[in-house]
């Protein structure tokens, strides 16, 4: 046998194992490499699809700060998520302000919690403005696209949170359980304004049939204007007592607004805003 006939034997050999193999595997592709913008992005869509929001937002993170090629898919992802757990977590943490006057006896575990919740609605925040910033400087389209599912959860009200407000306290897990779906619940209902239907999640999930969902950019930043101004309370002094921060919350939703027409509604808004930056000293 020549080297020739060799070489196509041996030829033939390899191309036939890896047929073979890919027949094994069902032809399917490796995953994508731990660490690569498309790893980060599958790993959103998964925890996300699953109802991890936390893991989610941590994933977008990776790719709505840096150039990639999924940054544009990202950033508006990561600005529906991180307002709407903002939200949330603000929404749990008042309940257990409330809690607190209410049970005079045992406040502590109360405004222990409150704390904590506090927190975490103002990391959120502050990462859904900084996100602004760059999505603002970087996205100017005149539609905004949504490539991601109908969020988990429901739109109804959560019992125990008036139970909580009422100083009554819940077991651990019952409280983690609440904790999912009352920022589930915002990061739906954000969704819903982000598209430009308030409160409306059956339209929204209409909507979400046909994805990807493109959204008029201004019906968008909007959103995010009275999204912002709404949690740039959480850094007032009876709250986090942040003023700078409070200060990045309204700044944006100052800028947002020259971005967007005018009407009635912006101008209402910008006036609060300007008055909230006023009482906070922030020039």
């Amino acid at each position: 046998m020549t080297a020739r006939h060799q070489k196509a034997l041996m030829t033939s050999a390899l191309f036939a194992l890896n047929a073979w193999m890919l027949s094994c595997t069902g032809g399917t592709p490796p995953p994508p490499a731990k660490g690569t913008p498309a790893f980060y992005w599958t790993a959103a869509k998964e925890t996300f699809a699953a109802g991890d929001y936390v893991k989610a937002s941590d994933h977008l993170e990776q790719l709505a700060k840096t150039d990639n090629e999924y940054i544009a898919r990202a950033q508006p992802w990561k600005l529906v998520l991180d307002t709407g757990m903002a939200k949330g977590y603000m929404i749990l943490a008042d309940c257990f302000e409330r809690g607190g006057f209410a049970n005079r006896t045992n406040p502590t575990p109360f405004r222990r919690q409150m704390s904590q919740f506090r927190i975490h609605a103002g990391q959120y925040a502050v990462q859904a403005a900084e996100t602004m910033f760059r999505f603002r400087e970087k996205n100017k389209d005149p539609e905004i696209v949504l490539e991601f599912t109908y969020p988990t959860g429901s739109a109804a009200e959560i019992p125990q949170l008036n139970k909580i407000s009422q100083g009554i306290l819940i077991q651990e897990a019952e409280l983690e359980a609440v904790e999912r779906k009352t920022t589930q619940r915002e990061v739906l209902l954000m969704t819903c304004r982000a598209v430009g239907a308030p409160d409306d999640t059956a339209k929204t999930q209409e909507l979400f049939k046909s994805p990807p969902v493109k959204v008029p950019r201004a019906t968008f930043l909007m959103a995010f204007a009275e999204a912002f101004y709404d949690l740039s309370s959480l850094f007032g002094p009876k709250k986090l007592d942040q003023p700078q921060r409070l200060g990045v919350l309204c700044k944006e939703a100052l800028a947002i607004l020259r971005e967007v027409p005018e009407t009635k509604k912006t101008k209402d808004l910008k006036a609060k805003i300007e008055k909230a930056l006023k009482e906070a000293k922030i020039t």
